[in-house]
């Protein structure tokens, strides 16, 4: 009788261990391998799962083993994805089958559709040979480097850079001083060998089709496989089965694109590397950025990290030679840097007074300093850049009678009121937190008053009031709203390139890296509104976004040429933000911030993780948390080492009806916070369906390195 052949499969459930199944070598066609794609059957019904083990026995009775039903028509996923998956799996503590299943596109999670894809993929060939004369852009070859991008450029293909070796690199460069040039002349000189890809990570979609341009003009023969949520479902699954069988040499995309198979990877580059879309918000809880680090220590590659304002744990990862340090001190072609405006709101001279010629009829949302910039750029034919991180007409509709608010029924939050043709044909409320939509009420709900009001503002009344105050001016909206219509964020961009427009208002999706070349005027209006937070990162993350916004001023400049200027309104000039700012200082603000975190040993000089607890009522969630806090001390696990602090209610306490509360957990000690989460991931586990608690039914999550608390 032959040996029977016993396979361990990992589905996408919060389930720790893996299940048997027997595999039929002659049914299946051939005999597996660890990181097969099967379909199983799972608790009636059938599921797509991974091959984590193959041997000959089981534990349990073979008789009672359910076969694998079928085989996917793809390679085996390559050992070092799934090292890469598994210490992604220990460290972020989920299990190994929800880890390695949401990086699998729909496509290939569809096994009823799996004899049909080769047709797909024959298909989809045929197109790309169509389409292949895309546009592309922005091409600077090696000669046309300036000395200070050849010098990085050289340091980057140094005799350091041996075959077979981690290296971890910072490219920190003003912004633009062409980074972009540097890592990308640096990849053509690896993709020489016709068998290397490289891995290329963007922070978010919008940057993707810009530089998915530039890329095509650096590697017009070169296949590139596109991976981030805004590409359709079969063309994803098609660029992921082009990376995972080494046929696209180049892989770009967004977070996501960090965990796909690339079995020939030679290079990494995380562009913007400081951004925080790299962090995951939900299910496993990634920072791709981290992984793509531990992924290229493991293969044994270099990796570039690429960023005008670095985030702390890289910078001091540079400073103390971790990292090698490149730096570009000077805009490519030469032009000076934007000059910095504060404007103190709390000013009367900064105001508008009843009086003034040019005051408009209402209120102002934009002060006269920054109002008479902008006429003066408008003379100029310059284009302005106006950021306002708030999306909306206005964030609060309020009864003048009774002060109601405009509250979300669903959430511990607002809703935010939307002009006509934003959400629909009508103005609506809408909740940015849980997309509850509801028609703007005609009368106050509690006492029935008529005279609504709303309170703050956001793109939408910016936008009209700037079209008041400059009939003349081509004004546009750029936010998730309006990219949302017509062909999305992409044609809007090109309206701004190609100097269809003169005043841009947008929030942060304007701020960062394009390559804009008429801009000659920035502001930022409430820039307070982020500078004062109960989280610690909140001022490094304003001063990003500030440094990322004014480099959009003046990038086409040459040598000597102003750098545009950059205003902000605020009403507290005197913070640390805006004067480092004020001095384009991005060292000595991050030497700044790093010894004002040593001082209350905040992270990089500490490690964090958040115990995440949501139900149908906070007290529920809070005594959930509480238990788990009596039961570490009971256990001995809270030590100096260990700080675990009480529970509390999550900035946003209620979202979709849920009530949501977190514990944090701190530790001078990486390995001893490791072990306290582990220990407690086992506990919970003992007590629970899934993550949901079988007494409490509070579904609870752990994260690490949390970048929001």
């Amino acid at each position: 009788m032959p040996q029977p052949i016993v396979v361990q499969v990992v589905i996408d459930k919060p389930l720790a261990q893996g299940f048997d199944y027997l595999w039929d070598a002659e049914k299946l066609g051939k005999l597996p391998e660890i990181g097969n794609v099967v379909e199983v059957s799972f608790a009636g019904s059938r599921v797509v799962g991974i091959v984590i083990k193959v041997s000959d026995h089981s534990e349990y009775d073979l008789a009672k083993l359910k076969s694998v039903e079928q085989l996917a028509p793809l390679p085996a996923f390559d050992p070092a994805l799934l090292r890469l998956m598994n210490f992604a799996s220990h460290y972020y503590i989920h299990a190994l089958g929800e880890t390695i299943l949401p990086v699998i596109p729909q496509m290939w999670k569809k096994a009823e559709n799996w004899e049909k894809i080769p047709k797909k993929l024959e298909s989809a060939e045929k197109k790309i040979k169509k389409n292949a004369d895309e546009p592309e852009e922005g091409l600077i070859t090696q000669d046309q480097l300036n000395p200070n991008q050849k010098n990085a450029l050289q340091d980057l293909l140094s005799s350091k850079n041996s075959k077979n070796q981690f290296r971890a690199v910072l490219l920190q460069g003003q912004t633009g001083s062409g980074k972009t040039a540097v890592f990308l002349n640096w990849l053509a000189s690896i993709l020489r060998d016709e068998s290397a890809q490289v891995l290329l990570l963007v922070p978010e979609i919008n940057l993707t089709p810009q530089l998915e341009r530039r890329v095509r003009a650096y590697f017009p023969d070169k296949k590139m496989a596109v991976l981030h949520s805004g590409v359709s479902e079969k063309k994803r699954g098609i660029a992921w089965y082009e990376a995972m069988t080494g046929s696209a040499q180049i892989i770009l995309g967004t977070r996501l694109a960090a965990l796909t198979p690339i079995p020939n990877l030679r290079a990494i580059v995380v562009d913007e590397e400081h951004d925080a879309s790299y962090k995951q918000q939900d299910g496993i809880r990634y920072s791709a950025r981290d992984l793509a680090i531990w992924r290229a220590h493991d293969q044994r590659v270099p990796i570039l990290l690429s960023s005008a304002t670095p985030s702390l744990e890289t910078w001091l990862a540079a400073q103390s030679g971790r990292y090698e340090y490149i730096r570009l001190d000077q805009r490519a072609q030469g032009a000076s840097l934007p000059r910095v405006h504060l404007i103190n709101t709390r000013d009367p001279q900064n105001q508008f007074s009843p009086g003034d010629e040019n005051a408009p009829k209402e209120k102002s949302l934009i002060t006269k300093t920054l109002a008479n910039a902008i006429s003066k750029s408008l003379a100029e034919n310059k284009q302005s850049l106006i950021l306002i991180n708030r999306r909306g007409y206005a964030p609060v509709l309020s009864c003048t009678a009774c002060n109601w608010l405009s509250k979300c029924s669903q959430c511990s939050t607002y809703t935010v009121m939307h002009k006509a043709g934003a959400l629909g044909r009508r103005s609506v409320l809408s909740c940015h937190h849980c997309g509850l939509v509801k028609s703007i009420p005609q009368f106050c709900s509690d006492c029935g008053n008529a005279d609504l009001k709303t309170l703050g503002h956001g793109t939408q009344k910016l936008e009209d009031a700037i079209e008041a105050m400059w009939p003349e001016a081509r004004v546009l909206r750029v936010d998730t709203d309006s990219s949302k219509k017509s062909k999305g964020a992409e044609a809007l961009f090109q309206e701004i390139h190609e100097g269809n427009v003169d005043i841009v208002v947008g929030t942060q999706m304007i701020a960062k890296g394009h390559d804009y070349q008429n801009i000659g005027l920035v502001a930022v209006l409430d820039a307070d509104s982020r500078l004062y937070s109960a989280d610690f990162r909140a001022a490094e993350r304003l001063f990003a976004q500030l440094v990322q916004v004014a480099g959009r001023a003046g990038r086409s400049g040459t040598q000597g040429e102003a750098g545009g200027d950059i205003y902000i309104e605020t009403q507290y000039p005197e913070s640390p933000v805006f004067q480092y700012l004020l001095r384009h200082d991005v060292d000595g603000f991050l030497a700044f911030t790093a010894s004002e975190r040593e001082e209350a040993k905040l992270p990089p000089y500490s490690y964090q993780a958040l115990i995440h607890a949501e139900g149908k009522s906070l007290d529920k969630a809070i005594q959930f948390l509480n238990q788990l806090k009596a039961s570490m001390k009971n256990r001995g696990m809270i030590t100096k080492e260990l700080k675990v602090y009480d529970p509390v209610p999550k900035p946003v306490m209620r979202v979709a009806g849920s009530e949501r509360a977190q514990l944090l957990i701190e530790s001078a000690n990486r390995k001893a916070l490791q072990e306290a989460l582990e220990m407690i991931d086992q506990e919970l586990r003992q007590d629970s369906t899934g993550r949901i608690s079988k007494i409490s039914r509070i579904r609870w999550l752990i994260e690490r390195d949390p970048i929001a608390i």
